[in-house]
């Protein structure tokens, strides 16, 4: 047991301690603040916060419902599959791209690709945009024709219109 000659002794003693315990609790928000900003996602993450998000999204009948920015046409859609590879952008984004068909035409098939971030510690996706559209050609029959292309994970739109 600590003993103390005067009230001088008890008042540094004080200090010191009170002094120990800030640089502990800053210690303490530091790990926390380290262990926020260091999560990091894999592929499977990816993946299962892809199928948390589809689960959200899809309707009562296992529909997909987006609005087409450039044709504005609300399309109705079923999901078909997750592309390989999955990935990272920058620190922060992750992204993944997605085939989606015409419901009752399953050869017209969308390419739809999500943006996602961490979101209290879970990735959410942020944005979603169609990359592909289902065209017809006279040789090849149904194909996915690009709207943008990535240059430098940045989006760059390959058409006017």
């Amino acid at each position: 047991m600590i003993q103390f000659k005067n009230h001088l002794q008890v008042f540094l003693f004080g200090l010191v301690l009170l002094s120990m315990l800030g640089q502990l609790a800053q210690a303490e928000e530091m790990d926390q603040t380290q262990t926020q900003t260091q999560t990091h996602f894999y592929a499977e993450d990816i993946k299962e916060a892809m199928h948390l998000h589809l689960r959200e999204v899809l309707d009562q009948e296992g529909l997909f419902h987006i609005q087409d920015d450039i044709t504005d046409e609300s399309l109705t859609l079923t999901f078909s599959q997750i592309h390989d590879p999955v990935r990272q952008i920058g620190d922060d984004i992750y992204f993944a791209c997605t085939d989606f068909n015409i419901s009752d035409q399953s050869e017209k098939i969308y390419d739809i690709d999500f943006w996602l971030r961490e979101n209290q510690g879970q990735l959410k996706v942020f944005r979603t945009k169609i990359h592909k559209e289902p065209r017809k050609s006279l040789l090849y029959g149904w194909y996915k024709h690009p709207r943008y292309t990535f240059v430098n994970d940045q989006i760059q739109y390959l058409y006017d219109d």
